[in-house]
C-alpha cells in the first residue's frame, strides 16, 4: 500500500485524506520534516497559500519539501497547492517550491462569490471530470517539458511535469476520485523505477 502524504499545516486536508483512503492507498498528516519523511507522494492541498508559507516557515519545511521534489518524488498541488508550485507567480518577485515550471496567476478566478463547476477534459483521465473551481489561480504559460493535461476556455487549469502535478481547481471537493488514483498511480511508477535503478 503507498504511503500518499497530505500537507497538513492549512487548508482541505481531510478532503484529501478521505480521497486517498477511498483509492485504498495509506493517508499520512505531514505536519513536520519527522512526517514527511514517512510518505512516497505528497499532496500540497487547497487553501490560503500566503498563511500556508508563513507555516512552512515556521516549521522549518520549505528546504525540505524543495528536496523531496528534487529527490523525484511525486508532488501534487491543489489550487493554493498549485501555487505553492509554481517556479513564478504574477506580481510577486519570490516563488515557494518553486520546482514546477510554470507562471500562476493567484485568484485569477475572481473571488469566492464567482466559485462555480464544471466538467473538465482531463487528458489521461476523464473526459466529464467535475471540477470545483474556488478563488482559483490560472497557469499563464509552461516551459516546454509541461505537460498541459486540461484548459478551461483559454486557460490552463492542469499540468503533468513529470513527477510533479498541479490544477487550479479542487478534485477532493468531489466524490470522483479518478485524478486521485492517477496521483497515486504516478507514486506507485515512481516507486518501481526506483527499485529498478537500484
Amino acid at each position: 500500500m503507498v504511503k500518499i502524504g497530505v500537507l497538513a499545516l492549512q487548508g482541505a486536508i481531510r478532503e484529501h485524506i478521505h480521497s486517498i483512503e477511498a483509492c485504498e492507498a495509506k493517508a499520512i498528516t505531514v505536519k513536520s520534516v519527522e512526517d514527511l519523511a514517512l510518505v512516497e507522494g505528497l499532496i500540497l492541498p487547497g487553501g490560503e497559500s500566503t498563511a500556508m508559507r508563513k507555516l512552512i516557515d515556521r516549521f522549518e519545511m520549505l528546504e525540505p519539501l524543495r528536496q523531496f521534489a528534487l529527490d523525484g518524488k511525486p508532488m501534487f498541488g491543489t489550487c493554493a497547492g498549485l501555487i505553492l508550485l509554481a517556479k513564478e507567480l504574477v506580481g510577486y518577485d519570490y516563488s515557494h517550491v518553486g520546482k514546477l515550471d510554470a507562471i500562476v496567476e493567484r485568484n485569477s478566478y475572481g473571488r469566492q462569490v464567482d466559485s462555480f463547476e464544471i466538467d473538465l477534459n482531463i487528458e489521461g483521465v476523464a473526459t466529464d471530470f467535475p471540477a470545483v473551481f474556488i478563488r482559483a489561480p490560472q497557469i499563464v504559460s509552461v516551459e516546454e517539458n509541461v505537460e498541459i493535461l486540461a484548459t478551461h476556455g483559454d486557460r490552463i487549469v492542469m499540468v503533468k511535469q513529470g513527477h510533479l502535478l498541479g490544477c487550479s481547481f479542487h478534485p477532493e471537493l468531489t466524490d470522483d476520485h479518478r485524478i486521485m488514483t492517477y496521483f497515486i498511480e504516478m507514486v506507485k511508477e515512481s516507486l518501481a523505477n526506483e527499485v529498478h535503478v537500484k
